[in-house]
């Protein structure tokens, strides 16, 4: 089976989704998923929730020690976490009823991935959550993607 699901399919279920989970979450401003979190607050409809054992509150949200914490099923995880620890929060996700898992960017684990896709959840692997929807919704520019230079030649100075 192969897990470079297209952007066709990224996109449908982008748009079929109503919460994202992110588990690994971080307080520090310098990490991407602090700075994943803070774009899905301001930037999406999503209801948002993070789960990280050692936080209380992130942004204003409360932050849950499990999965199994987090209130209603979630539909979209995203998994900020170390390569050694993805088997475990897979059956996690599957456990907790989740409709897609999602391993951020650097993460690709075969086996993890068979296993979700076995138990029915879509899954996608080394793609950032933020710039695939940025991507979509045309918000590339906040993170210095997309500047709206269409020539190649440099622009002067402002």
């Amino acid at each position: 089976m192969t897990y470079d699901v297209g952007a066709v399919e990224r996109r449908a279920i982008l748009n079929r989704t109503k919460a994202v989970t992110l588990v690994g979450a971080s307080a520090n401003p310098a990490r991407p998923s602090y700075f994943v979190a803070t774009y899905l607050l301001s930037s999406t409809r999503y209801e948002v929730n993070f789960v990280n054992p050692r936080l209380d509150t992130l942004l204003g949200k409360p932050v849950y020690a499990s999965l199994e914490d987090v209130p209603g099923e979630p539909d979209l995880v995203s998994v900020f976490r170390r390569h050694d620890d993805l088997p475990q929060v897979a059956e996690e996700v599957i456990g907790a009823g989740a409709r897609t898992l999602w391993l951020q960017l650097g993460l690709w684990h075969e086996p993890v991935a068979d296993r979700a896709a076995g138990a029915g959840l879509d899954v996608v692997m080394n793609r950032c959550v933020k710039i695939e929807h940025a991507r979509f919704a045309g918000g590339l520019h906040l993170a210095g993607f997309n500047t709206g230079v269409i020539s190649s030649r440099r622009q002067p100075a402002p």
